[in-house]
């Protein structure tokens, strides 16, 4: 009999049931296929291999070459692209080595503004890079919440930025990569596009590709791909030698072999019809949700969703974000708090909260169960602590974990 952890297994049935017993409404979580689970746990955990496939600074990485190409391979087939580094451990990463391969130490940068829906890696001055570079955040519109392309433009001509990061982790609707790249090119500036939360629409093209336009392009594989935590990174050819130097020796040593297994297993999956469907369903099960709340009275940032995730505005009923993401956890729904654009809250209070599809439609769930959803978030956020409608809403929840599943 091998060795068990008891300690360990413990937890990590409790985590299971945690996750079967609950609707993960959390827009960057999702479940991973099993198989995408079973190579992150294979030998070539064990495998060091610095360097690039031909060019290892280890001996006995001819197996892992293979593996590390067969990412790159189907990478390619799935997003296009001419050269793509398959190791960085997390979208962080990722946009560090893009920085980094560059940029200098205090050079402008214009990213959206963490409030609006940018990311921490976007410029927050509490993140290295607000740190680093002299970032120049843009926001929303005032009364669309919609990205201003006009002020984004005025803005790059004024600062003159040596780069414009796009890209978010809570903002709903489509960007127009093409728009941003005529002003990169008027003002002189790199753009990179930062599609951590896209990605797996990006794949079965339901979400417009900024590959065509970008110089970069970051990703993680672990939101809507539904593969293992990690990140990519796409280029044009003429900065593949400079990406490739940054991520490794860079700012990461030896690359997680069996986390770029995972990610080729999860490239192949993404490549089939099944997984075009699936997509199609998380935007379907978004914006039925986002119309379902809105139909309850509900206020949706920017109107509504064109991908897999959306921002509700509590203000109009009384409750922060802290205290709705309570709420819902009481009932075993999990969602995350979030800051709407031009949020009075601190972000660690904040006004609204962030609801994705990717995690319940990897369950299954489609428009009858996602209306019901909706229905009871409603009940629970007008209803706050009534112990009855607790009560009765959590055996609806349960009722719907049990008939779906986590996916094996």
């Amino acid at each position: 009999m091998k060795n068990v952890d008891r300690q360990v297994s413990q937890l990590l049935e409790k985590e299971r049931q945690r996750q079967e017993s609950n609707l993960n409404l959390i827009a960057s979580e999702n479940h991973s296929p099993e198989i995408v689970r079973q190579a992150m746990a294979s030998v070539l955990n064990d495998k060091y291999a610095e360097g690039y496939p031909g060019k290892r600074y280890y001996g006995g990485c001819a197996v892992a070459d293979e593996v590390e190409l067969l990412a790159i391979a189907r990478a390619k087939e799935l997003f296009g692209g001419e050269h793509i580094n398959v190791q960085p451990h997390s979208g962080t990463q990722a946009n560090l080595a893009v920085y980094l391969s560059v940029l200098n130490i205090g050079d402008t940068v214009m990213g959206l503004s963490l409030s609006h829906g940018g990311h921490l890696s976007h410029g927050s001055p509490v993140n290295f890079t607000g740190k680093y570079f002299n970032f120049v955040p843009y926001q929303l519109g005032p009364k669309d919440e919609l990205l201003d392309y006009e002020a984004i433009h005025k803005l790059a001509l004024t600062h003159r930025p040596k780069m414009i990061v796009s890209g978010a982790s809570a903002y709903s609707r489509t960007w127009d990569w093409s728009r941003l790249r005529q002003i990169c090119d008027e003002v002189g500036a790199y753009l990179l596009a930062d599609i951590a939360h896209y990605a797996g629409l990006v794949a079965a093209g339901i979400y417009p590709s900024p590959v065509p336009y970008a110089d970069f392009v970051t990703m993680t594989t672990h939101k809507t791909l539904r593969g293992p935590r990690g990140a990519i990174i796409i280029c044009k050819e003429n900065f593949a030698s400079l990406i490739d130097k940054s991520v490794f020796p860079g700012n990461q040593g030896g690359p997680f072999l069996h986390v770029i297994a995972a990610k080729a297993v999860a490239f192949g999956l993404a490549l089939t019809d099944e997984f075009k469907q699936y997509q199609k369903q998380v935007l379907l099960n978004a914006r039925t949700l986002a119309k379902e709340l809105a139909t309850s009275g509900l206020r949706i940032v920017s109107g509504g969703t064109d991908c897999h995730m959306f921002l509700v505005d509590l203000r109009q009923l009384n409750l922060t974000g802290q205290q709705a993401e309570k709420l819902l956890a009481d009932v075993n729904i999990t969602v995350n708090k979030n800051t709407i654009p031009y949020d009075p809250q601190k972000p660690a209070i904040a006004s609204g909260i962030r609801l994705g599809t990717p995690a319940i439609t990897s369950r299954g769930l489609k428009e009858e169960e996602v209306i019901l959803i909706g229905q009871l978030i409603g009940k629970v956020l007008k209803n706050p602590g009534q112990a009855e409608v607790v009560k009765k809403v959590k055996e609806q929840v349960q009722e719907i974990c049990q008939q779906f599943p986590l996916p094996e």
